[in-house]
């Protein structure tokens, strides 16, 4: 059983040899190749190489596109910095007022470089492992771009003080998410990753307002074009966890601060499969072995038949591999 065919009867609840393993590597698979993290995040070449060799190395069961949350804020004309060996970051906020909104230009994603590198990356794992691993392409959640457009805090205030500005904004986003996941999906993607950070700061009213309907609309779009969808907020969602279970995803990431029972819990019922959820600090980079059996034989024992494990979010870059390769080890059956 390859790892393609490991995840999908997964998230059908058929039997598996091995609980699928979707920790995320960025950073440490950089690290991994030997390259500074500008190139990764810069030249798809690279991370198609980081994250075939990870996978191989240990027991990942998908790839991914990730690399940091400013590919669509650069392509709608963000000034983003490069750090030589670190996450791209924006000096100031793209959109200073809302008036510019009406405006604002829709990027094509065969025209925007940073765009295009990732479109590139699928066309690339598609030759190298397609059917062999699921390939997660990613776009951001409408309320994450707006706050890298914006400014979180902006964001987070303007959701209450300029609510028709905020859902402008966000059908400008909508438009460049379909345009930019549908060119993903026809190169290859199998699973478009929604990275939607924000909407584990808003609390349950706000996240039905703002997230649930754009979140249910892209996720519907995503199937109708016939890829799964993944749901990553990073954060604290056990407040919404009955909310997320209505938008439709295939996989949510549950972050190591939810308890992980009422994540799983939450989800029967519907064909939402949670993945998660140690922490990756405590018990991947800072932890040993004793540590990381612990916290792995316990998402492990809360796992029903369709769970996904993985750490809560990004493994750190200086983890240890010993620990990487000792949790895929206990998750064969």
């Amino acid at each position: 059983m390859n790892s393609f065919e490991r995840v999908m009867r997964r998230l059908e609840g058929k039997e598996v040899d091995k609980i699928p393993n979707l920790n995320i590597m960025m950073s440490g698979a950089a690290k991994y190749i030997n390259v500074p993290y500008s190139k990764f995040a810069t030249d798809y070449t690279y991370l198609v190489e980081g994250n075939i060799k990870c996978c191989e190395a240990f027991g990942i069961d998908a790839v991914t596109t990730m690399s940091d949350a400013l590919r669509e804020t650069h392509s709608f004309g963000a000034k983003v910095i490069f750090p030589e060996d670190d996450v791209p970051y924006c000096k100031e906020m793209f959109i200073k007022d809302y008036s510019v909104v009406k405006n604002l230009k829709v990027p094509n994603p065969f025209e925007s470089e940073r765009l295009l590198d990732r479109i590139r990356a699928v066309e690339l794992y598609k030759k190298e492992i397609g059917g062999e691993y699921p390939i997660i392409g990613w776009i951001e959640g409408a309320l994450a771009e707006a706050s890298d457009l914006k400014g979180l805090s902006e964001m987070m205030m303007d959701l209450i003080l300029e609510p028709e500005a905020v859902q402008e904004l966000f059908e400008k986003i909508y438009e460049l998410q379909y345009a930019f996941m549908k060119a993903q999906v026809e190169a290859g993607a199998d699973i478009i990753g929604v990275g939607d950070a924000a909407a584990s700061l808003i609390g349950p009213e706000l996240y039905e307002r703002y997230g649930v309907p754009y979140e249910k609309r892209i996720i519907q779009d995503i199937h109708n074009l016939g890829a799964k969808a993944k749901l990553h907020i990073c954060g604290n969602i056990e407040p919404i966890l009955d909310k997320i279970a209505t938008v439709g995803a295939d996989i949510v990431d549950v972050d190591w601060m939810v308890n992980f029972e009422k994540a799983v819990n939450a989800f029967k019922g519907t064909k939402t499969c949670a993945c998660g959820n140690m922490d990756p600090v405590a018990v991947f980079l800072q932890g040993n072995e004793e540590v990381v059996r612990r916290e792995v034989g316990k998402c492990i024992a809360i796992a029903d038949a369709t769970t996904l494990i993985a750490g809560g979010c990004e493994i750190p870059k200086s983890t240890s591999f010993d620990n990487m390769k000792l949790m895929n080890e206990m998750l064969y059956i």
